[in-house]
């Protein structure tokens, strides 16, 4: 059953707590989502506190995937960009899709209704993320029409010793025939 994409749902307590077990599951899962495992809920909070601050401040939007009961199964925040020469563009954060949801194209879904929401936002050419690497992100990304446009090696440290590039990934919206 395909999910249920929304963009800026009313978050409430049931919402909050929904995307704050997605975000632990995931990166306890091993997902490459701002955090290493394990991780509790309660460190998820703090970073999702943000987040909804910048909901708040309408310099981020929320678009929430949900199963066929309601359950919060995918994520991704779409944030506008501060500096006057970069406003054409969003940054995508925190892109998530359940463990349990893998493997079924909820994630290629999730990039499509984010790209649907961006193309409707005014004033947005393309949206640009970056990635973890030596996590195969990349290749994903590019199966959904994102092309590398820089990395910074080393630039993500898992663990001492174990240093990741920040891979930058950019899909242009120019309303593409």
């Amino acid at each position: 059953m395909p999910l249920t994409f929304e963009l800026d749902p009313n978050v409430d307590p049931a919402l909050r707590d929904g995307i704050l077990r997605l975000w632990t599951d995931v990166t306890n899962a091993g997902g490459a989502v701002g955090f290493v495992p394990p991780v509790t809920v309660g460190t998820v909070r703090v970073e999702l506190m943000k987040h909804l601050a910048a909901m708040a401040e309408k310099r981020m939007r929320l678009l929430v995937g949900y199963e066929e009961g309601g359950e919060v199964a995918a994520t991704a925040f779409l944030s506008f960009n501060a500096h006057r020469l970069m406003k054409h563009w969003v940054w995508l954060y925190t892109v998530m899709v359940h463990p349990r949801h893998q493997g079924k194209g909820y994630g290629r879904d999730l990039l499509g209704a984010a790209e649907e929401a961006a193309s409707g936002f005014e004033g947005i050419e393309a949206i640009r993320l970056t990635c973890r690497g030596g996590e195969g992100l990349e290749r994903f990304y590019s199966s959904c029409g994102y092309r590398e446009v820089g990395r910074v090696p080393s630039a993500i440290r898992v663990a001492p010793g174990d240093d990741r590039d920040d891979v930058i990934m950019h899909l242009p919206l120019a309303r593409r025939a």
